[in-house]
């Protein structure tokens, strides 16, 4: 079963389980002539909504490239988690307005053997539903899901509050169901917006995790003939698109046939094995005894002694030009880098002279 098929599944279920909630409170609100019980099951329907709507997103998200789209339609499942977000953010103002009414103007609950029964289900299939949807959409890295998880785990425990708050209410005649539910809508808002920031962060281009970069560095790294990695740089094009690029260090002896086939393979294991498009640049390593290998000796340990600078790589010099070019990676409390860039041009000339300087001022997007 592939992802997509496990996303609309756990939606399925999401969904049948709203269903047949709603279908047992109307029976039982009609069976007790109770209109706000009825009216609940209609409710219940609605919750199903997020569901439909994550069905919805995973369908389109499966849509394949076009010329508009080269890269598929895998974003769009950002969107429906976003939408889901907001429906659980509007929840939460919804039932923030009308607990800050009831603060001022309490009214007592009243409560039947039937209702108490009705909403002790309600939350015992809520709590349920929501940590099943949740967990697996942590499984399957569906944001929608998350959020639709979320959505029902908060629905319990609005009930479940209320419920608590009537308890009090009749034990000790002290009504705390305005202030209960205002400080759970507010922890409602407060996930509602960090529902809203992932898929946000995630159209927006966020980094990519830590492990990711570690394990590509430590892959590429062991094939035969490299000697070291640079420059990852890796864009999300939905949860199963990932396109990027990488630099690795050869030696200068590795002729264009051996370099062609180093490159290959590692696209391919990148592509088996994290589903990434990977586009992969060469930097050579001068070796033998010439002014070139001096030269970047010279270069990168004087870098390198720099701890303003985090990163040394791309030394290539231009015999015919006189000129040397070598990109740095400066660390973030660094904020004006044409003055690092000036400054380091400066002591480099010093240091090898008649020879042109160029400092390329490089940035770590996924570190």
């Amino acid at each position: 079963m592939t992802r997509s098929q496990k996303i609309i599944r756990t939606s399925v279920i999401g969904i049948v389980a709203n269903v047949l909630l709603a279908a047992f409170k109307a029976a039982v609100g009609i069976l007790a002539s109770s209109v706000a019980i009825v009216m609940d099951a209609v409710n219940n329907l609605s919750d199903a909504l997020s569901s439909v709507i994550t069905i919805i997103g995973t369908k389109l998200s499966e849509r394949p490239a076009d010329r508009e789209h080269p890269f598929g339609f895998g974003r769009v499942e950002y969107f429906s988690a976003i939408i889901i977000a907001v429906l659980v953010l509007s929840a939460g103002i919804t039932s923030l307005i009308e607990s800050v009414k009831k603060i001022f103007h309490p009214t007592e609950p009243e409560y039947t053997t039937v209702t108490l029964v009705v909403i002790v289900v309600a939350i015992a299939v809520k709590l349920l539903l929501g940590q099943y949807v949740k967990k697996q959409g942590l499984l399957l890295k569906s944001d929608a899901l998350i959020a639709s998880g979320s959505d029902a785990l908060f629905d319990a425990v609005i009930t479940l509050a209320t419920l608590v708050s009537a308890g009090i209410m009749l034990v000790w005649n002290v009504s705390l169901d305005g202030i209960l539910g205002a400080l759970i809508s507010l922890v409602i808002i407060k996930a509602g917006l960090e529902m809203v920031a992932s898929p946000v962060n995630e159209l927006l281009g966020a980094k990519v995790s830590h492990e990711l970069v570690h394990e590509i560095k430590q892959e590429v790294s062991a094939f035969e003939g490299v000697h070291g990695v640079f420059d990852i740089i890796l864009h999300n094009y939905g949860p199963n698109v990932l396109i990027g690029s990488l630099h690795v260090n050869v030696y200068d002896t590795m002729n264009a046939h051996d370099i062609h086939g180093l490159t290959r393979r590692i696209t391919e294991q990148m592509f088996d094995k994290h589903g990434i498009i990977m586009t992969v640049g060469i930097y050579a390593i001068a070796t033998g005894e010439n002014k070139r290998r001096q030269l970047q000796h010279t270069i990168m340990q004087a870098i390198a002694k720099h701890q303003e600078i985090i990163q040394v790589h791309g030394f290539y010099y231009f015999e015919d030009e006189h000129r040397v070019s070598v990109d740095v990676v400066p660390d973030i409390s660094v904020h004006d880098e044409a003055l690092l860039s000036d400054q380091l041009t400066q002591e480099l000339k010093e240091l090898v002279l008649n020879e042109e300087i160029t400092i390329v001022i490089d940035h770590n997007y996924s570190e």
